[in-house]
């Protein structure tokens, strides 16, 4: 079944992870041929390993916390807080707490 993005200029909102975070999920937003945007869930204690996007990406802490490691640094991201990456850049994510983040993608 293909995933249903936003069409544009359709407003989202955005769900809080809830009581229940083990229901929430990451998931696709919009998507363009230039640009993708995700909620992307990161539970606590999880990882998402080392890797590199072939462009650019920000990241957007909604909630939660997250451990975030490129250039041999780890910094923790927390709501209200946004980063961004060059493309080829290697990084990773750990779950401090449970945690929603906004990706943006540069296809």
């Amino acid at each position: 079944m293909a995933i249903a993005h936003a069409a544009q200029g359709q407003k989202l909102d955005i769900p809080r992870l809830g009581p229940v975070p083990a229901e929430a999920r990451t998931q696709t937003l919009f998507k363009t041929a230039e640009l993708e945007v995700m909620r992307l869930v990161v539970l606590k204690g999880k990882h998402m390993p080392t890797h590199s996007v072939a462009r650019s990406i920000t990241l957007q802490c909604l909630e939660g916390c997250v451990a975030f490691t490129t250039m041999d640094r780890t910094e923790q991201l927390r709501p209200g807080q946004i980063l961004f990456l060059e493309g080829g850049q290697k990084h990773a994510l750990e779950g401090i707490e449970d945690s929603a983040l906004l990706l943006t993608i540069l296809l």
